[in-house]
């Protein structure tokens, strides 16, 4: 149920791409234990970017989202920033600015989240994941 979606430059490769991936994935299950963690790319050309007003004026810093159910400790919260930004800047090294990537968390109560036509505040399996993850 997480989703981390990476706005970054283009330039990567297939193979760069599927262990950024994989890498990604792995933090966010630990971090969260739930299944079905779902990774969207979007590529974007320098000259379809602009930082401070400046179109092409420096190499891109990738911006990253996670939309996932709120952790209840916030070190788990740190580890899994502290991972995906290590993950992001190892892939987009030499291609990005990885100096200062940002990484925005979207919490969501489980009320507010549904899946497979239900809440997930009504998913066992999914209430389990997170007491797990206190």
């Amino acid at each position: 149920m997480p989703v981390f979606i990476i706005e970054g430059p283009a330039g990567l490769q297939d193979e760069a791409k599927k262990i950024l991936m994989a890498e990604v994935t792995a933090a966010l299950d630990e971090a969260y234990h739930i299944p079905d963690v779902r990774i969207f790319l979007r590529e974007h050309t320098a000259a379809n970017v602009a930082q401070d007003g400046f179109a092409d004026a420096e190499p891109i810093r990738p911006v990253c989202f996670v939309e996932a159910p709120a952790l209840p400790n916030p070190g788990a919260r740190r580890s899994l920033i502290a991972k995906l930004n290590g993950v992001i800047a190892k892939a987009y090294a030499g291609i990005a600015n990885t100096d200062d990537i940002l990484i925005l968390c979207n919490d969501y109560s489980l009320e507010m989240a549904g899946a497979g036509g239900r809440l997930q505040s009504e998913n066992p399996e999914i209430v389990a994941a997170l007491d797990a993850a206190k």
